[in-house]
């Protein structure tokens, strides 16, 4: 069994953020602000939504930003994934 996004909605993966500052401060994970920088892991198919034709321009394996507040935290297989629509996708790092 594996998660398929429908429509406009794209699977994302967080990457692990650093864990030491610059200055060689370890922080403790409490102290860390949650990366906004995933991978993609699946995409969805596109297609109509609210009234408008929407393509996916995305692909699995693109590293990318996406929007600080945006999708829902899901937990699968013991990972854990981060579900959002294509539009939250604020840019692909390449």
């Amino acid at each position: 069994m594996a998660i398929k996004p429908l429509l406009d909605r794209v699977l994302i993966k967080s990457l692990e953020s650093e864990e030491t500052t610059k200055s060689g401060i370890v922080l403790p994970g409490t102290a860390k602000e949650k990366p906004q920088i995933a991978e993609v892991v699946e995409v969805g198919p596109g297609g109509v939504v609210d009234g408008k034709d929407v393509v996916m321009t995305l692909k699995k394996g693109q590293t990318v930003i996406y929007s600080k507040y945006a999708g829902t935290e899901v937990k699968y297989d013991g990972q854990e994934f981060i579900l959002v629509r294509q539009s939250d996708i604020l840019a692909v790092v390449e």
